[in-house]
């Protein structure tokens, strides 16, 4: 169900952030725990140096006589290229001084000790995180499921409330039609139920998954029916309608619901004197209309977004389920507040 794929999704987005988080903190504590254990070692070393100039006793160490200089500092630790060291007076009145010296390659030796240890403790405290971020996300999305399943029941009694109403009105149409007097009452009953009907079977398909059937239609047909519909309902709009024969093998109806949702939401939020020109021409399908703008354009898709208070924010995130389902290329362009979106079909052979 479309409802348990966002949680997965908004779970996995949680996950992630608390996740990225932690380790971002983690790596802060380690890296400074790492500079801290090198002062450490260094401090460790110096003192052993210092010991090791009164004693002389441990192998760990050489040693080598220097001329004094002006620059000389005792008791200090250098560190070269190749070697750590310090140096030492030998007496008062020699001119010479003693360099006590350490292997550089023993050293990083040390610290790539230390280095193992803190990234063994590192991956250890991560997986740690990879449970509390788990744990987190769990926790922070309780109140959106129950939303969810809220909604999820709502939609159903929605459903169940139009389907015995939307049928008896179809029903007492057929037996009604017969006459001509009200010919014009009964076309606009019928439009008000397409919507109906139309937004009945966007709600069924937002809840449930349907096995796609395909078949050879003519999308020009298909287009027409939808465009012919509209028409007579925003009859304020300008229409330019430009339609090409085109054969594809796709599910008509979940066709019909894409190009009904489309030219829905180009009628709903048009302008005043607005105009839509709908365009098929070698299997492409162009639907434009005046707007005064949107805000987001890279949201529009996005299930329940909406930028006034009209809808109920499915009918484009329905467009792009479908669009994903039957693999049709959509795109949206927007220029000088004029939407666009063009359907790109694969022309059957």
């Amino acid at each position: 169900m479309v409802i348990k794929l966002s949680e997965k999704e908004s779970f996995f987005k949680s996950f992630i952030l608390f996740f990225t988080i932690i380790e971002i903190f983690l790596g802060f504590i380690f890296y400074n725990y790492y500079k801290i254990e090198s002062e450490h070692l260094q401090e460790n070393i110096s003192m052993q140096m210092k010991n090791y100039s009164f004693f002389l006793d441990n192998d760990k160490f050489d040693i080598n006589i220097v001329p004094k200089t002006k620059d000389s500092k005792y008791y200090e630790l250098f560190i070269t290229d190749k070697e750590l060291y310090i140096l030492t007076p030998i007496d008062s009145v020699s001119s010479d001084i003693l360099k006590i010296y350490y292997p550089k390659c023993e050293y990083i030796k040390s610290l790539l000790k230390i280095k193992k240890h803190i990234i063994w403790q590192f991956a250890l405290t991560s997986l740690i995180s990879i449970v509390i971020s788990i744990l987190f996300s769990f926790y922070i999305l309780k109140p959106l499921r129950e939303s969810l399943n809220l909604l999820e029941v709502f939609i159903k009694d929605i459903i169940h409330d139009l389907n015995t109403p939307l049928t008896n009105i179809l029903i007492n149409l057929k037996i009604i039609g017969k006459h001509p007097s009200i010919q014009e009452e009964i076309d606009s009953i019928n439009q008000s139920t397409k919507t109906i009907s139309m937004l009945h079977t966007n709600l069924n398909s937002y809840l449930k998954n349907f096995t796609y059937k395909h078949n050879s239609f003519n999308l020009k047909n298909v287009t027409q029916e939808q465009v012919k519909f509209f028409q007579t309902s925003y009859k304020y709009l300008n229409w330019e309608v430009s339609l090409q024969d085109c054969m594809i093998s796709s599910d008509e109806n979940a066709v019909a619901r894409i190009i009904y949702n489309l030219l829905s939401n180009a009628c709903k939020y048009n302008t005043q004197n607005g105009f839509i020109e709908v365009s098929l021409h070698k299997c492409t399908l162009s639907i434009s209309n005046s707007s005064y703008g949107i805000k987001n354009p890279s949201r529009i898709f996005e299930r329940f977004y909406k930028e006034n208070d009209r809808g109920i924010g499915i009918g484009l995130h329905i467009v792009e389920q479908l669009c994903d389902e039957l693999k049709i290329q959509k795109n949206l362009h927007l220029k000088d507040n004029i939407v666009t979106i063009v359907l790109h079909f694969d022309k059957l052979k």
